[in-house]
C-alpha cells in the first residue's frame, strides 16, 4: 500500500484536529501516526483510501480549524506500524498559526449549569472547540508547556480526558477543573481578599448598584447593572466617560431581543466563535435599560457571554450587564491583578480575579451587519491572529512589517502568502498606549518568527509608528516604503477583495477624517485611481480649513464656521447660521478672531477631510456643538437621527474641475440644509437628507470618473464609511456603474486596517523594485 507524508498548514493547533485525524484514519482504515510541530500538523499515513482521507481533512475538519494548505509526498521507503497513533509534538520553523481565543461553546455552556457535572459553575471550563487560546499561548507548537497553564498540574479524572482521543477534551491545553485548574479570588476595592464565595459576592455588588471589576480572556472589564441609571452614571463620573457608548453583555440571545432588534444574521454574529461585540438597533420601548448607555445613539453594542466566568455571572445576576474595558482613560485595558488594583480601584468596589495569567491583551472584538454583510469595526479576540490570504500575484512576496497609523493602531506581517494583522492596540498618543504597541511588535517577532526584508508605514511625519518604522529601518538596514494613507485604505480593500496584483487599476473613494497627503495638505474625502504600487488623485472634496488643527477634531463648531465661510463668505455664512438659530450655540465663541486666523492661513491647513464635513453637519444640528468627548461623536448622532427619518431625497452637491482634478464641493448643500431649519424643518430630516445626498454625490462622481479612467472596480475605504447609512445607499448607488464594488469585511475600515494596506502596497511595490507615489 501506499506511505505517504501528508502536511496541513493553517489554523490546526489547538482545535482539536490531531484527534479529528485519529478518527477520520479509522473511518478510512488507514494506518500511521500525526503530529503537530512548527509547520502546522505532519501526517504519516499508509492506507488504500488515502484520496478520501485527505479529501475528508478538508471538508470535515474541526469547527475551529482553518486549513491554508495540504501536501502530499509520496515515500518511497519504510514502514508503518498497525493502527494510528498521535506522537508527541515536534519541533521546527516556525510557519503555523494560532488560532484565535474561542468564546464557550454549547457542550461547555450545559457542563457548567448541570450541578451533576464536575465542573459545575466552574469559571475555567473548556474543551477543543472553545476557551483561551492566543491570550494564554507563550510560544509555537502550541502545546500546554508553553502556555501560562503550565503552572496548572493536570490531576488524574483531567489526565484521562486529556489523553483520551475520543474526548472532546483531548489534548484540549487549557484543561481544568475545580481540583487542579485556575482558582477565582474576591477582594474588596483595597486589594484584601474577602470569605466567601467569590461569584456570589461578584453577584451581590453587581445587584446592589456596584462595580465590578472583572478579569476576563484578555484584560479587565468593568462591569455593573446595565438596568440600573445610577450604577451607570456613577461608572460614567468615575471613568471620566460622558457620552462614549458603554457595551453590554446577556446570559442568551432570549435577554438580548427584548431590548434589540435582531436579525438572523446578527443573531448568528452573537453566536459565533469569535464571541464579539455586535451593533443592534435599540427597540424603542427599551424601557428596561439604564439611561446613559449610549446617549443620543440609535444602537447599543451586545455581546453574549464569551468565557464561563461571564455566563455565570450574566446567569446569576439575571439581567444584562454594563461590560466595558477595565482601563484608564485612552490607557490599555489591565492585564494583571496588581495593575488591575493600582489602575482601577478609583473605578471599582471590588474585584474578581483568579490565577491564571494573561500573556497578550486583546479587546473585544465588534462587528456589525450593513449592507447585507458583517463587517469587523474592531480586529482584536476571536479574530486576531487569524490570517488573512494575500491576493493572486503576492506568492513570491519578501516578509513585510508595517507599522500602521496613529489611531486604532495595528500592525501587519507578511510571510508566506500570508499577511497577519495584529489585534487592535489603541491610539499611540497615549504614552501606554505607546509602550503596549512596541511590546506587541517583539511579541509577534518572537512567537511567530518573523524576519522582514522590509518594512511599511504612513507618510505622515510625525507619527508616531512612522517614527518608529524610521528607526527600526536604520537599526536593522532594512528599506522602509512610505505609504500615503489613503492609498493604504483602498490597497486594504483590494486586498481583501483577493484584486490581483495585476488586475487594473481601480478607483478608491477613501473617506475619512485625517490623512497626510504628498501635498502636505491633510486629505480625507479622496478619489483615487490606483494599483497597489502606485496611485493618482482624480478628485476630492472640496478642502475648507481647519482652523486650530486638532482642537477643530475635538470642537465641531470651528468646522461649521469654516464650512459656512467657504460656501458663503463671512456675513452671508452668520446670517444665514442666525436664520437656522445657531446664533445662540455661537454666541461666546470666538468667531471673528477663527475668522481672521483663517483668513490669515495661521495654523489653519487645509482639507479635505469628510470626517470635519460630518462634523460640520452634526454641529448644525445641535450635536457635539462645543466640544465632543470621543472620537466622530457628532457624526455618530447624526447617523442616528438620520435612520428616524422616512425621507428618500438628499441634499445636492456640485461638482467642478480643477485642471483634471474633480472637486465635490458642498455649498449647495448647506445652502439648502441651512435653508430647511430656518424654516423649522426636524433635526432628522435635515440629518437624512445630507446623508443621503452626500452617498448619492460620491457615487455618481465615482461613477463618473470610473467610467472616464477606465477603472475596472470600485473601492470604498476609510472610517467614514463604518456609517451604515451612508454604506448602504453608496453601495446601491454605485451599482449601475457596471464594475465589482470592493468593501470590506474582515479587515476594519477604519484606521485598523491600515497596516494590511500598508503591507500589501509595499510588498507590490519590493515585488516590482520601485516606489512611486503616484502615476506619472
Amino acid at each position: 500500500m501506499t506511505i505517504e507524508d501528508i502536511r496541513v498548514r493553517g489554523l490546526v493547533q489547538g482545535v482539536g484536529f490531531r484527534p479529528f485525524v485519529w478518527r477520520l484514519a479509522a473511518a478510512h482504515r488507514v494506518s500511521g501516526e500525526v503530529r503537530n510541530d512548527g509547520e502546522g500538523v505532519l501526517i504519516r499515513a499508509e492506507g488504500n483510501d488515502l484520496d478520501g482521507f485527505c479529501r475528508a481533512l478538508i471538508a470535515e475538519a474541526p469547527p475551529l480549524a482553518r486549513i491554508r494548505s495540504l501536501e502530499r509526498t509520496q515515500q518511497n521507503s519504510g514502514t508503518v506500524s498497525p493502527g494510528f497513533r498521535i506522537v508527541d509534538t515536534g519541533g521546527g520553523a516556525k510557519h503555523t498559526g494560532i488560532t484565535p481565543d474561542a468564546a464557550i461553546c454549547p457542550a461547555c455552556r450545559a457542563e457548567i449549569a448541570d450541578p451533576a457535572a464536575r465542573r459545575y459553575r466552574y469559571a475555567f471550563t473548556n474543551c477543543t472547540h472553545c476557551g483561551p487560546r492566543f491570550s494564554i499561548v507563550d510560544a509555537i507548537p502550541y502545546d500546554r508547556a508553553a502556555t501560562r497553564m503550565r503552572d496548572f498540574a493536570m490531576c488524574d479524572p483531567c489526565r484521562a480526558e486529556y489523553e483520551n482521543p475520543s474526548d472532546r477534551r483531548f489534548h484540549a491545553q487549557p484543561i481544568a477543573c475545580p481540583d487542579c485548574g485556575p482558582q477565582l479570588a474576591f477582594l474588596d476595592r483595597t486589594g484584601r481578599g474577602v470569605a466567601g464565595d467569590p461569584l456570589v459576592l461578584a453577584v451581590a455588588v453587581l445587584r446592589d448598584g456596584g462595580t465590578l471589576a472583572l478579569k476576563g480572556l484578555g484584560g479587565f472589564h468593568l462591569a455593573c447593572d446595565a438596568t440600573n441609571s445610577v450604577a451607570v452614571a456613577e461608572l460614567r463620573r468615575r471613568k471620566r466617560r460622558p457620552d462614549k457608548p458603554f457595551a453590554l453583555m446577556a446570559a442568551d440571545i432570549a435577554t438580548i431581543g427584548a431590548f434589540a432588534v435582531m436579525s438572523a444574521a446578527e443573531e448568528a454574529l452573537l453566536s459565533d466563535s469569535s464571541g464579539p461585540i455586535v451593533l443592534l438597533r435599540r427597540r424603542p420601548e427599551d424601557a428596561g435599560l439604564a439611561e446613559g448607555l449610549a446617549p443620543r445613539l440609535g444602537t447599543l453594542g451586545w455581546m453574549l457571554p464569551t468565557t464561563p466566568l461571564h455566563q455565570i455571572l450574566c446567569t446569576l445576576a439575571g439581567r444584562p450587564l454594563v461590560m466595558t474595558s477595565g482601563n484608564r482613560s485612552g490607557e490599555p485595558q489591565a492585564i494583571a491583578n496588581a495593575e488591575a488594583l493600582a489602575k482601577l480601584a478609583d473605578f471599582a468596589d471590588a474585584f474578581l480575579v483568579h490565577d491564571r495569567t494573561i500573556a497578550r491583551r486583546l479587546d473585544d472584538s465588534v462587528v456589525a451587519m450593513v449592507a447585507g454583510e458583517a463587517r469587523v469595526l474592531r480586529r482584536a479576540r476571536g479574530f486576531a491572529p487569524a490570517p488573512l490570504e494575500l491576493p493572486p500575484g503576492f506568492a513570491a512576496a519578501p516578509p513585510v512589517l508595517a507599522f500602521g497609523g496613529e489611531r486604532k493602531s495595528a500592525f501587519c506581517q507578511i510571510v508566506d502568502g500570508e499577511a497577519l494583522l495584529s489585534q487592535h492596540l489603541g491610539d499611540l498618543e497615549d504614552a501606554a498606549a505607546w509602550g503596549e504597541f512596541a511590546a506587541a511588535l517583539a511579541d509577534y517577532s518572537e512567537l511567530f518568527g518573523h524576519r522582514p526584508e522590509a518594512l511599511a508605514c504612513d507618510l505622515h511625519p510625525g507619527y508616531r509608528a512612522t517614527l518608529k518604522a524610521r528607526e527600526t529601518s536604520a537599526d536593522w538596514g532594512l528599506p522602509c516604503v512610505e505609504v500615503q494613507h489613503h492609498h493604504a485604505h483602498v490597497a486594504a480593500a483590494m486586498a481583501e477583495n483577493g484584486w490581483p496584483l495585476d488586475g487594473g487599476a481601480v478607483l478608491g473613494i477613501a473617506l475619512d477624517g485625517t490623512g497626510y497627503g504628498p501635498d502636505r495638505t491633510v486629505w480625507g474625502g479622496e478619489f483615487l485611481l490606483a494599483t497597489y504600487r502606485e496611485f493618482r488623485r482624480v478628485g476630492c472634496l472640496k478642502p475648507v480649513a481647519l482652523p486650530g488643527g486638532a482642537a477643530a477634531v475635538r470642537e465641531p463648531w470651528r468646522n461649521l464656521v469654516v464650512h459656512g465661510i467657504a460656501a458663503f463668505g463671512y456675513d452671508d455664512a452668520m446670517r444665514r447660521f442666525a436664520a437656522a438659530g445657531l446664533a445662540p450655540n455661537l454666541a461666546g465663541k470666538p468667531v471673528t478672531a477663527l475668522a481672521a486666523i483663517v483668513a490669515r492661513g495661521v495654523n489653519s491647513p487645509l482639507t479635505s477631510s469628510a470626517g470635519r464635513l460630518f462634523d460640520a453637519v452634526g454641529a448644525a444640528l445641535g450635536l457635539g456643538f462645543d466640544r465632543v468627548s470621543f472620537e466622530g461623536q457628532a457624526a455618530m448622532e447624526a447617523e442616528s437621527l438620520a435612520w428616524r427619518s422616512p425621507v428618500e431625497d438628499g441634499y445636492r452637491f456640485a461638482t467642478t474641475d480643477l485642471g483634471g482634478l474633480a472637486i465635490l464641493d458642498p455649498a449647495p448643500m448647506w445652502r439648502a440644509l441651512l435653508d430647511d431649519l430656518a424654516s423649522g424643518y426636524s433635526a432628522a430630516d435635515a440629518a437624512r437628507r445630507f446623508h443621503l445626498g452626500f452617498a448619492d454625490a460620491v457615487a455618481a462622481l465615482a461613477c463618473d470618473l470610473c467610467r472616464r479612467d477606465g477603472a475596472a472596480a470600485i473601492a470604498l475605504s476609510g472610517g467614514v464609511f463604518q456609517n451604515a447609512l451612508l454604506l448602504e445607499r453608496t453601495i446601491d448607488r454605485l451599482a449601475g456603474c457596471g464594475v465589482p464594488i470592493l468593501t470590506q469585511r474582515q479587515v476594519p475600515v477604519n484606521d485598523g486596517g491600515l497596516a494590511y494596506g500598508q503591507a500589501v502596497v509595499a510588498a507590490a511595490r519590493l515585488l516590482a523594485r520601485e516606489a512611486p507615489h503616484t502615476f506619472g
